[in-house]
């Protein structure tokens, strides 16, 4: 039987264990049928085959996003969208179009803004005051973990001088007690319990969003990091039509202000899930904030303006017991468990209750993972490999932009600044690496993603010394991160994830080697399939006839 599909012409990287090159791909139902050379292929193509002419580019597996938002942040863009915005003096300029431009909104809601454009990462609320005409208003900051809010969102949350910082959160406040702008952590939903409720409609549309981004950037499979019961919804929805042209692996949102008694509900909520390309098999913990407001739970306390050392170690989430109680429930049930831990100590802590767990629940192929994992110490860098936890990180972020530079390094012990994204560290000890965007706080491009693991500094090459060069990885392993072993994370890598025959043509196709260039920002996504159906093709791509 012909081949529905056959590329050639080009080099085809398959990720497969021996990392080997081949020349041409046949796919027959949704599947990669036969890997070779052009010619060793040729004989199974037919009349009704479709050729594609990969003109000297290269195949790669479809690129799988082991770390992000996709509904919520395709939300987010569909709101006040300051991602794409530099400064505060511009952002408050598009958060003022945007108050203009949508009156019949009852909250000015979106995000994007970044902490190092700020005072001390934080900005007031007189300057969102002074563009929102009166209506409450929350922008998140773009890594989640900050809020900002203008003087009527504090009215109308009650929050005033006497209000305590909750578990797990706080109110960054004037001289006088009173909320100054920014709220962190579990403050954030002292707010947010006030804000509208997305409704269905909101969160398929943002899915939408997401998929037309991720498909156009190659990317056929995702993890969504914080899935609650309308996320899971919206994608079960898309899943029953047909629309769910990636495969998602959600993971469920733990609620930190209740106990074990929602295990249950989440036990629930796995079985709905899970319909086509939906899985919903992980439960999300976070264990500590980031380190640019001083939330990332650290071994050595953190240091002042002047370079002393503080009282501050971070912000934990739960109580240590709690969280190991909860940890080893999930793991028990039988559920992957996805932690977010930055700080050393976190890491480290994280460690030690997901090893409690295996020795209450007895060892299984739990492929539990960490997310971030910024700071990890030295002893703790063998502890992955013989847990079996993935490190989940994400390489954009291991460079000396402001967010290093400036709100990190200045206010850290050295030891620990010399561990920053110990991403080379991590696979020589031999852990597994897999990488996550974790979009929208940055970019999903894995083209980016991968430059930066190389370099180790601006992918579009702008003059920054590498950060910490010792950590930086091959080309071979970047891919690998951002394929094979992303599958695996996702319970995916037995069907996806590198190109051999039997597996599903989740494929992407680039216009030229990346083996060849100087980085891989230089070449671009020209057509992406997800079981040989195409999802998203450059306009001038001629080379499928």
């Amino acid at each position: 039987m012909s081949a529905d599909l056959l590329f050639t012409n080009g080099v085809v990287h398959t990720v497969d264990a021996s990392r080997s090159v081949a020349g041409a791909v046949a796919v027959q139902g949704g599947r990669i049928t036969a890997v070779g050379s052009a010619s060793q292929l040729a004989s199974l193509g037919g009349p009704g085959t479709r050729v594609v002419d990969l003109q000297g580019g290269m195949l790669l597996p479809g690129f799988q996003d082991a770390h992000a938002h996709p509904c919520g942040g395709g939300m987010e863009m569909l709101q006040c969208a300051l991602f794409d915005v530099a400064g505060a003096e511009a952002q408050a300029v598009v958060i003022a179009e945007y108050a203009t431009e949508h009156p019949d909104r009852e909250w000015i809601e979106g995000g994007g803004w970044s902490s190092a454009e700020y005072p001390h990462g934080c900005p007031t609320r007189e300057a969102l005051d002074a563009v929102t005409d009166g209506r409450p208003a929350l922008l998140l900051n773009r890594d989640a973990h900050t809020g900002w809010a203008n003087s009527r969102a504090f009215e109308l949350a009650g929050i005033t001088a006497d209000t305590p910082d909750p578990d797990g959160g706080r109110i960054e406040r004037q001289a006088d007690g009173s909320p100054a702008g920014a709220l962190h952590e579990a403050a954030i939903g002292l707010i947010q319990e006030h804000l509208p409720r997305p409704t269905q409609a909101q969160r398929v549309a943002g899915i939408r969003y997401a998929l037309a981004e991720y498909h156009r950037l190659g990317i056929t499979a995702w993890q969504d990091a914080n899935a609650y019961p309308g996320t899971v919804e919206a994608y079960a929805e898309l899943a029953r039509s047909g629309e769910l042209t990636a495969r998602v692996h959600a993971n469920l949102g733990w609620d930190a202000e209740r106990g074990e008694e929602q295990l249950a509900e989440l036990i629930e909520l796995r079985e709905r899930g899970r319909i086509g390309r939906l899985t919903c098999d992980a439960v999300k913990f976070f264990h500590d904030g980031v380190v640019e407001v001083g939330t990332a739970c650290m071994l050595e306390p953190y240091l002042d303006d002047e370079g002393r050392p503080t009282e501050n170690t971070g912000l934990d989430q739960y109580e240590r017991a709690a969280l190991a109680a909860y940890v080893a429930a999930c793991d028990a049930a039988g559920f992957q468990v996805h932690i977010h831990a930055i700080g050393d100590r976190a890491v480290r802590e994280c460690l030690d209750h997901l090893e409690a767990a295996v020795r209450a629940n007895g060892v299984r192929d739990a492929r539990h993972h960490l997310a971030h994992v910024q700071f990890v110490h030295a002893d703790d860098l063998p502890r992955f490999r013989q847990l079996g936890v993935i490190a989940n990180m994400t390489p954009l972020w291991a460079r000396a932009e402001e967010y290093v530079t400036e709100l990190t390094i200045p206010f850290i012990s050295a030891r620990a600044a010399a561990t920053m994204y110990p991403i080379g560290s991590l696979l020589r000890s031999g852990a597994q690496v897999a990488f996550g965007s974790d979009w929208t706080v940055s970019t999903q491009d894995p083209l980016q993603q991968l430059a930066t693991a190389v370099k180790r500094r601006d992918p579009h090459g702008e003059a920054e010394e590498p950060l910490l060069p010792e950590e930086r990885i091959g080309l071979g392993d970047a891919i690998a991160a951002h394929t094979i072993t992303a599958a695996h994370v996702g319970f995916l890598d037995d069907s996806t994830g590198s190109i051999e025959a039997g597996k599903l043509a989740d494929l992407v196709v680039l216009d030229r080697d990346l083996f060849g260039l100087e980085s891989p920002v230089e070449a671009k996504v020209l057509m992406t399939l997800v079981e040989g159906e195409v999802v998203y093709a450059d306009p001038g791509f001629e080379g499928a006839a």
